[in-house]
């Protein structure tokens, strides 16, 4: 495995690569690495010759008041996993190779940016789109994987993708649970004992809006109140938002119908999770579904509106 740091020789192997014919595969990650991770790694493999993961603790994603200086950093930890796991190339670049400090230029998906997250996080999908964009262009792959945990961020990917003809597959990865069912994630290292307890409500909340839905429910704001109720109240838990929205505008929805989002997010302590469910109704029958992949020129099923199982 090849790790390499700077900016203008990554794209220069890429450009080889492509010259070759090989396919790329791209793993972006902010290491701190977890099984999750390693999933993305598995799902980017088929049909991929070259496997590239990215490592970049992202700046411009974080608010001023969010965790940039303490999130969890272990490169050498993290090179040893993607190693094992079948990597070929790791790019870790330099901050100020990714965030010129004059740069003025920006990328955003607009009104995918603005609901869910975005309401709470103003600033974070630009700073997303922004880096993505950045790692399409150095890395060139044919194929990037993320993981559904990231719903919001997987689908303003995808349009990204499709508005600026980037010539991409973009794979999605299903969650990975732990045995109790919390979603894996790299800030759950952050919880201590009894937050860890806490944070199961958001898991909860979501199986008790599957279970209620199987069982005929399927008014919107019905199902969004139960899973308020599994919240409760607390100190150390605040819930930012409980919604069944439309998997590809986000937008809400009145009535379960064909494919819904059912997503969920909150602060436990001083640590904000989030985490999903896709709902499938094929008439009386209510499946846990996924998110689907993306494949360049494919055409999305609706419009944005101006501009692992439980």
């Amino acid at each position: 495995m090849q790790v390499v740091r700077d900016k203008r020789r990554m794209q220069q192997e890429a450009a080889r690569w492509r010259r070759l014919g090989r396919r790329i595969g791209l793993v972006p990650t902010m290491g701190a690495l977890h099984a999750g991770h390693l999933s993305l790694v598995e799902r980017a493999r088929p049909g991929c010759d070259t496997l590239v993961a990215s490592i970049f603790v992202n700046p411009l994603q974080f608010g001023p008041q969010e965790d940039f200086q303490r999130y969890p950093r272990d490169l050498a930890r993290d090179l040893s996993l993607l190693e094992g796991a079948g990597c070929d190339w790791v790019f870790v670049p330099e901050t100020e190779d990714m965030v010129a400090p004059d740069a003025t230029t920006h990328v955003a998906v607009l009104a995918l940016d603005q609901v869910l997250c975005g309401r709470s996080r103003p600033g974070h999908f630009r700073g997303v789109a922004t880096i993505v964009t950045k790692l399409f262009h150095v890395v060139q792959p044919h194929v990037a994987v993320f993981g559904q945990k990231d719903a919001q961020q997987v689908l303003l990917l995808q349009r990204l993708a499709r508005d600026l003809d980037f010539d991409v597959e973009i794979r999605v990865a299903p969650i990975v649970r732990e045995a109790d069912g919390l979603a894996m994630s790299s800030r759950n290292q952050y919880l201590g004992a009894d937050e860890r307890h806490d944070a199961l409500r958001l898991v909860g909340a979501l199986r008790r809006a599957l279970e209620l839905a199987r069982a005929g429910e399927r008014d919107s704001s019905a199902l969004q109140a139960a899973m308020r109720a599994e919240f409760g109240s607390g100190a150390r838990l605040r819930l930012d938002y409980a919604e069944i929205v439309d998997t590809q505008t986000l937008q809400p929805l009145p009535r379960l119908q064909d494919r819904a989002l059912v997503a969920v997010a909150a602060t436990v302590g001083t640590t904000r999770l989030i985490d999903n469910l896709v709902l499938e109704v094929r008439g009386e029958q209510v499946h846990e579904g996924a998110l689907p992949d993306w494949l360049p020129g494919a055409p999305r099923r609706a419009e944005i509106p101006n501009g692992a199982g439980l």
